[in-house]
């Protein structure tokens, strides 16, 4: 095995340990990433924006700081998802009406993690606007999946999904409304974490107490997903929705190994179809906490307003946020968009405040469901891996779903009641492409869902199924 091939394939927990002891240098993993990239990039089209050259002044800058003040990344390279801004970066989110936009200024986010010690050398693919959880646009094309070319990696953040899958990155950010960091973590065989609103500070949008919306991170490992919320987790004084966090590290939390007592499943919660070769491992994974000693139940709770309430909710935000972009530039935004924005617009006062109070209700039904079980288990998507030309699932399991966003129930009700959710890889179909497992957990309790998820990973001892070399599909 080649240095560079020793390097990729290292967890990210290990490079830090590494970087911490001064035995390895931030350039020494840039050179890594940069052969890396240039040799799977092309196939995958995971990173269209590099920035190597910002990378390596980034590294000495740190350098020349003591090792005890290079952060909790201390040197580790990272890709920033092509929705954030980054300074002196091409940043196009996905749109050609953004197609040359280089912002002055970071988002709150990405000045975070490079305090933390996190490098950023490259932009992962978004579809337009994070739309659609398929990752595609008329900028730099499709992002397609390591384990099989022809196959989607999902989205939104399916251009980190799939960097972190074939080894073009140890972490990687993300960010999620209707499973976002979830889905593309199922599809690409990593582990994507959704945090509660808040824990991770950001630059606020058009509507600055969103509560939908959040960034967080990906990894290959549930120690390295930790690793990086310590690395984003803060308050920012710009972000009124953000807030400290006290007590021990993520990173220790999911080092403990803390299994729950009593946990549920549910395959479909309720809600949605789900194709049977997915339910059955997702079942298999979740009755394999029983190892642990844990106590495992079929049970979920009531989410039967979670269609309606996140469709409303979904369409005034893109209104709000995007309403101005369609009366200037509609010819320029994807179909999905324009429709999304025009059920916005068309919202009455009556329709919002019908959705914001089926949102207070499905989330005080998830509190009480949370009194009798310590973790709601079921798959992260509802299928594996489909054809990357798709432009979305329209059926599944025999039901034809009535809008793009349909498919996606089994994530966006859990965004709805604000609680943290992790995608563990728990399998693989009879066609060999991955699948995820949803943890979820009360809001704010990242610390005893990370260590649970570390627990079920160690039981299902899947092994480090990932870095891998790209895939060619049938």
């Amino acid at each position: 095995m080649s240095d560079v091939e020793e390097l990729i394939r290292s967890p990210a927990s290990g490079i830090v340990a590494r970087l911490r002891a001064g035995t390895l240098s931030p350039h020494d993993l840039l050179d890594a990433l940069e052969q890396r990239v240039a040799a799977v990039n092309p196939a995958i089209n995971a990173l269209p924006t590099l920035c190597f050259e910002r990378a390596r002044a980034e590294a000495s800058r740190l350098l020349d700081l003591p090792l005890a003040e290079r952060g909790i990344l201390a040197g580790l390279p990272i890709p920033i998802k092509d929705l954030t801004a980054v300074a002196g970066v091409r940043t196009t989110q996905g749109s050609p009406i953004f197609a040359d936009t280089i912002p002055d200024e970071s988002d709150i986010l990405v000045e975070t993690l490079e305090r933390s010690g996190g490098i950023v050398y490259a932009k992962s693919n978004t579809p337009e606007f994070g739309a659609g959880a398929q990752t595609f646009n008329e900028v730099f094309g499709t992002t397609r999946n390591p384990w099989n070319l022809s196959r989607s990696v999902a989205g939104s953040s399916g251009g980190a999904a799939a960097a972190l899958a074939s080894g073009m990155a140890w972490l990687a950010h993300g960010s999620d409304m209707g499973g976002s960091l979830r889905n593309p973590a199922s599809f690409c065989g990593v582990v994507g974490l959704r945090p509660s609103p808040g824990r991770v500070a950001t630059t606020p949008g058009s509507v600055i107490d969103d509560t939908l919306s959040v960034e967080g991170p990906m990894a290959r490992n549930v120690a390295d997903v930790a690793l990086m919320l310590d690395a984003m987790t803060g308050a920012h004084g710009r972000d009124p929705r953000s807030r400290t966090h006290v007590g021990a590290s993520f990173a220790a939390a999911a080092a403990a190994k803390q299994a729950p007592k009593r946990v549920a499943f549910s395959a479909t919660l309720g809600i949605t179809p789900v194709d049977p070769e997915v339910a059955g491992i997702c079942r298999r994974a979740a009755h394999d906490f029983v190892d642990a000693g844990v106590i495992v139940e079929e049970a979920h709770p009531d989410l039967s307003e979670a269609h309606e309430c996140f469709q409303t909710l979904r369409a005034l935000n893109f209104a709000i946020g995007l309403g101005g972009l369609y009366d200037s530039h509609r010819s320029l935004l994807k179909p999905e968009v324009i429709w999304n924005v025009e059920q916005g617009l068309k919202l009455t006062s009556r329709d919002i405040a019908r959705a914001q109070a089926q949102r207070a209700v499905l989330y005080q039904r998830m509190a009480t469901f949370f009194e009798t079980y310590d973790l709601l288990l079921c798959p992260a998507t509802i299928t594996a891996a489909f054809p990357a030309e798709q432009r979305y699932l329209a059926e599944c399991d025999g039901h034809r779903f009535e809008t793009y966003i349909d498919w996606l129930a089994i994530v966006y009700a859990i965004t709805l009641v604000s609680s943290p959710a992790i995608s563990i890889p728990a399998g693989f179909t009879a066609e060999g492409l991955p699948v995820g497992l949803q943890i979820v957990a009360r809001p704010q309790a990242e610390a005893e869902l990370l260590s649970a998820a570390a627990v079920l990973e160690q039981v299902l001892n899947l092994g480090p199924i990932t870095p891998i070399d790209p895939r060619a599909g049938a």
